[in-house]
């Protein structure tokens, strides 16, 4: 009998933007390597949409819904979530404010809270709720979205989003999933994994592509947020010991057959 194919798993990824000396800046870490999913690749902070999400979505006092439904909003509080677990970065605004919370304030919440809410001590909802802040999630513009090739163990229904970087929240890895985390300019992150210094899965390989693109961090975010999202669900091809992908070539990438390294 065919074996049953795995569900696809709701999750999200942040690319945090910066202006650098030359060329955007986006924050990546280092997965680590005893990671089951990833181990060892650089990505962006991101991860899975837990039930305490749609809780905070389903809370007004805890989320703006920005005009969006709860489907969406869960994805970007995910997004916000996990970056901060990831990152110590916290996209938020005391409620009732536009502004989002000073540096200094968010690096206060990061030091007593941040490694509770990893360790499952504390929740999302509860730091948002005790310091009365809100999610920012009209800050992400939605840029991608993947779906893990079907037949695969492990699969993600993965919303990608571009944020500007707070200023003077500089971020750091959490140690645990990650073990190192930099400020790199798209084509520096490319460029090292053609020289082996870095692994890129394939589709964070394809995002870096196109964010280069982009001369800066606001043209990347109105491009983002003017363009349609195409989702993307990689077709996996074999030709001899040569392994294939195909990807809607309208979704905007930088092509629509690549060959990759077999597994």
């Amino acid at each position: 009998m065919p074996t049953e194919a795995a569900v696809a798993r709701p999750a999200s990824t942040i690319l945090l933007l910066r202006k650098g000396k030359s060329a955007i800046e986006v924050f990546m870490m280092v997965r680590h390597y005893q990671i089951e999913f990833a181990s060892g690749a650089l990505v962006f902070p991101g991860g899975s949409v837990d039930p305490g999400d749609r809780d905070i979505v389903g809370d007004p006092a805890l989320c703006d819904a920005d005009g969006s439904d709860a489907a969406t909003l869960q994805f970007r509080v995910a997004a916000i979530r996990e970056t901060f677990e990831e990152s110590g970065i916290l996209l938020a605004r005391p409620r009732g404010a536009q502004d989002l919370i000073a540096a200094s304030r968010a690096a206060a919440i990061a030091d007593a809270h941040r490694v509770s809410l990893c360790e499952g001590k504390t929740s999302f909802r509860e730091i948002l709720a005790s310091n009365e802040l809100i999610p920012a999630v009209d800050r992400l513009a939605h840029y991608a979205h993947w779906i893990t090739p079907e037949g695969q163990p492990k699969r993600f229904d993965t919303h990608f989003f571009l944020a500007k970087a707070p200023p003077e929240q500089v971020g750091t890895h959490d140690g645990r999933e990650s073990t190192d985390s930099i400020w790199v300019s798209p084509q520096e992150a490319l460029d090292g994994g053609q020289s082996g210094r870095f692994i890129l899965p394939f589709p964070t390989t394809r995002n870096l592509i196109k964010l280069a693109k982009q001369p800066g961090v606001e043209a990347a975010l109105e491009d983002a947020r003017r363009s349609r999202v195409v989702t993307v669900m990689p077709v996996v091809t074999k030709d001899g010991d040569k392994r294939r992908l195909r990807i809607p070539a309208e979704a905007g990438y930088d092509g629509e057959l690549f060959d990759v390294p077999a597994r």
